[in-house]
């Protein structure tokens, strides 16, 4: 087996891809880089992108942060938060989706600014936002109902089951993520929310082209639990069939967590309705990675353990040829 440099993509959001990024950026042998949601509606990102009309900054910045250089300093002082009294109009805002609002309406450029964050930070790896045209993400239910942005997806989801998901107006790729991802030798997809993460990524055009075009495998990480009522008969193998059918391939391999922790650490996630994803019935074409990634108290995948599944997949199925 000869080693060399693979260039990996990791698709995704919220807090679950910056940690799968932070333990990966380490491995001399990748080259990582992130494909980022556009469509936050909440928090801090939500009213930037109200009240000054910049794109939602906060899924950017997360994983720029777990890819800079000193991410423990630049997290310490980026994630801080404006204290209400000193700066009333600014409060509840971090440092850094204020500074990378800034830096688009200073460029007028979405990904310049992106570029420029990342250049600040010494980040080992690009972070490249799946679309910069605005856009919600939009849900409709089992029980008929529909909900628009992505907050008010995320609350619905924990009563009633999502049957399908949109972008509304629908969005293109941007040229830039396009290229980036048709040069890329594999995909991860995940850990993140699965109906505000990771699926609306799949819901933008072009993407499903792009990844066409990606010779080595589609890794799909699943989540450690299920996200409410409205999930409950969901399972990781649903997952698979499901990104499957959004990217218009069949997902290779997936990653999957048989660890459990203490009884009372299991209580306080059922009393939000949520439970360990269970397993399901994997599509017959798709490898099944299992191991103990749950090794805390709260529900994060272990860093060190997902990013060396990931790497023994990887050269098992790219390099030992």
């Amino acid at each position: 087996m000869e080693l060399r440099e693979l260039n990996v993509g990791c698709f995704g959001g919220g807090t679950g891809l910056p940690s799968l990024l932070g333990g990966l950026k380490r491995n001399p042998w990748l080259r990582v880089h992130a494909v980022v949601t556009m469509f936050d509606s909440g928090g801090s990102s939500g009213v930037l992108r109200d009240e000054l009309g910049v794109l939602p900054p906060g899924d950017v910045l997360k994983c720029a942060l777990a890819l800079a250089r000193n991410e423990s300093e630049a997290r310490r002082v980026l994630l801080s938060r404006l204290p209400t009294i000193e700066h009333r109009k600014l409060a509840g805002h971090t440092g850094g989706n204020l500074l990378l609002s800034m830096m688009e309406q200073y460029s007028g450029d979405f990904l310049a600014a992106v570029d420029g964050l990342r250049t600040l930070l010494g980040c080992s790896g690009r972070v490249w936002p799946i679309s910069t045209e605005r856009s919600s993400l939009c849900a409709a239910y089992g029980d008929g109902s529909e909900t628009r942005g992505e907050v008010e997806v995320d609350a619905g989801q924990l009563e009633a089951p999502i049957q399908r998901v949109w972008l509304d107006p629908p969005v293109g790729i941007h040229p830039a993520a396009a290229m980036a991802i048709r040069g890329m030798d594999a995909i991860a997809i995940g850990p993140g929310s699965f109906y505000t993460s990771l699926m609306p990524i799949f819901q933008v055009r072009g993407v499903g082209d792009a990844l066409a075009a990606v010779k080595g495998p589609v890794i799909l990480i699943a989540n450690l639990l299920t996200e409410g009522r409205g999930m409950r008969r969901f399972t990781a193998a649903e997952g698979v069939r499901q990104i499957s059918a959004a990217i218009g391939r069949p997902v290779d391999v997936l990653i999957f967590n048989t660890a459990r922790p203490r009884p009372d650490v299991l209580s306080r996630y059922l009393v939000e309705h949520k439970e360990p994803l269970p397993l399901g019935d994997v599509p017959p074409g798709t490898e099944v990675v299992t191991g103990h990634f749950w090794c805390q108290d709260i529900a994060r995948h272990d860093r060190k353990r997902l990013a060396y599944a990931l790497w023994g997949v990887l050269a098992r199925r790219m390099l030992d040829n």
